[in-house]
């Protein structure tokens, strides 16, 4: 026992709490609010391409996705994932996915604002760049309930090779109304649609599909067998599906829940453990005897489909333009409010060299996913100059754009150093993101090969890029050189695989630089046509030749950051 002397002893002798060790300083405020839509290179796409009516919710939804209440619904959808219940508890089947509040917050008001299929009930031009544009001001909350509002978008022109179909299903997919939950589609309010292309054994072959498709006695129904290994989005309520038909791989819309309201057989076998995209939930379904109406004829079904896949593809440029865009502004704010070395960092040299280069990858891919997405618009209302412009550029965009993606968010991530490397600022998430995009709808290889497949069954792509190109001639040195390249290629004897990629990567870059000769600011222009077209840039961004106008580029890219 300790006496009453020695406790005192021990009371007087024991440290006294003092001041805090240090002060919380030198560190960046939060970003959030602010405003997505302020970037001069859309808001200029958005006017440029048909759509300068919608800029006003453009803005309004820029603001609202850079609130605090939707970055905080970002933030949760992906730190409370998606969790698959097979069965309710009596034992019976359901394979539903419960999501967060969240997620639904976000594709909701997604949904509402025109970011699904709204576009095609829309007879206004420009509908597709608005809810393009949308999309890059949207998704600066989360990329991964984009892909339900995509494959929704983009069921529309594939389901209307089914004009019954279409009849019934077009109305409530195009609906800016969202409702959870499976339910009769024809008693719902508004539809999600997604679709189910590849299997374990071939991926993007498609064509060695092995879920087969059996005739029913009733016309157009048939029953599917077989499995599914990446089928995103699996609470949606109907799915197009491919599987091979007496006639061939045939296309068929699957709904979750019958006519009858009955369940039809989706067994979910688990969800994807995936690097990012984590608020979505991507599935292995399993189809037994599970009811689908045949869309399109039969062994046509990549016909059928290949037009979704256009739209899908748009949609992975837009997203990765958003990231980069996002992860950006991100790195302006940090470096705007962090010092070192005597200065912020914004105003350090190589950080403006680093910054400026950034700013130039993301005006060029925004401005080409603006490009694209005026093209889609006008190629639907029949212009057929515009279709075969779409047909060429939309598969070197998305080889392009995607591939930059992954290096541009580990740069942009770098910028905030140690800080940058922690989940609660969010640059982990879009580092763990980017690659997605440049798989999803065909990676690297399946997108130059594309490009290849369409200068060799439709040459008249080839002419329509050639004569984008030509809008520019004559504005930069650099840029006219690339272009003879660039017909040198196309018209030498070399159409093999080996070669694909490096005639792809000039494609795209020479199409980017021909947008920002006609349609950015000198500075821009100028230092991106020389470092990206004329060697004068190192393996890495921040290797921008001394020449380039630094601040002019950071002022128009991130007027905020000084």
């Amino acid at each position: 026992m300790v006496s009453n002397l020695a406790s005192e002893q021990i009371a007087t002798t024991a440290p006294v709490a003092t001041a805090a060790t240090h002060d919380v300083a030198n560190q960046a405020p939060p970003l959030a609010p602010y405003d997505s839509s302020q970037d001069a290179a859309l808001l200029e796409g958005l006017r440029r391409e048909g759509a300068g009516w919608a800029e006003d919710d453009i803005r309004r939804l820029g603001r609202r996705a850079g609130s605090e209440k939707a970055q905080l619904w970002g933030e949760q959808a992906n730190r409370y994932e998606p969790e698959l219940r097979t069965h309710d508890r009596f034992g019976n089947r359901i394979d539903e996915v419960e999501f967060h509040p969240s997620w639904h917050h976000l594709l909701g008001a997604a949904v509402s604002e025109g970011l699904a299929a709204a576009p095609w009930a829309d007879g206004r031009p420009g509908a597709h760049v608005a809810r393009t544009a949308g999309g890059l001001v949207w998704s600066h909350t989360d990329a991964g309930h984009g892909c339900p509002t995509s494959m929704t978008y983009a069921a529309v022109p594939a389901l209307r090779r089914q004009p019954d179909l279409a009849a019934v299903y077009e109305p409530l997919l195009v609906s800016r109304v969202y409702e959870p939950g499976l339910r009769v589609p024809t008693e719902k309010r508004g539809l999600l649609a997604g679709m189910g292309m590849t299997e374990k054994q071939g991926g993007s072959d498609v064509r060695t599909n092995s879920t087969t498709a059996t005739p029913t006695m009733e016309p157009g129904v048939y029953t599917l067998r077989g499995h599914k290994w990446f089928t995103s989005a699996p609470m949606c309520d109907v799915f197009l599906v491919l599987a091979q038909a007496p006639g061939g791989l045939s296309c068929f819309l699957v709904p979750r829940i019958l006519p009858d309201g009955t369940r039809n057989t989706f067994r979910i076998q688990r969800l994807k453990d995936k690097l990012g995209n984590r608020s979505n939930a991507s599935s292995e379904p399993e189809f037994d005897n599970t009811v689908a109406w045949l869309v399109g004829p039969e062994g046509r079904g990549v016909k059928t489909i290949i037009e979704m896949v256009n739209f899908t593809r748009l949609d992975c440029v837009m997203l990765t333009a958003t990231l980069m865009r996002k992860s950006l502004v991100e790195a302006g704010h940090h470096t705007k409010h962090r010092g070192a070395f005597g200065a912020p960092l914004i105003d350090q040299p190589l950080m403006r060299n680093v910054l400026a280069d950034l700013a130039l990858e993301s005006e060029a891919a925004t401005t080409l996913t603006l490009r694209l997405a005026g093209a889609a618009d006008r190629a639907v209302r029949g212009d057929g100059h515009e279709a075969a412009f779409r047909r060429i550029a939309t598969a070197v965009g998305k080889y392009w754009v995607t591939k930059r993606g992954p290096a541009f968010t580990a740069e942009a991530l770098e910028c905030l150093g140690g800080n940058g490397y922690v989940e609660e600022s969010g640059m982990p998430r879009h580092y763990r993101e980017a690659p997605l995009l440049s798989i999803w709808e065909g990676s690297g290889n399946v997108n130059a090969l594309d490009v290849l497949r369409a200068l060799g069954r439709a040459p008249d792509t080839a002419e329509a890029l050639l004569s984008e190109l030509a809008l520019a001639h004559g504005a930069d040195a650099h840029l006219d050189a690339a272009v003879v390249r660039l017909k040198d290629q196309l018209s030498g004897p070399d159409g093999s695989q080996t070669g694909a990629r490096r005639l792809v990567e000039l494609m795209a870059l020479t199409l980017q630089a021909s947008l920002l000769v006609r349609h950015a600011p000198p500075a821009v222009a100028d230092a991106f046509c020389a470092s990206r077209l004329g060697g004068d840039w190192g393996n890495t961004f921040g290797t921008l030749p001394a020449s380039a106008d630094f601040g002019a580029v950071l002022a128009r890219s991130l007027p905020d950051a000084g």
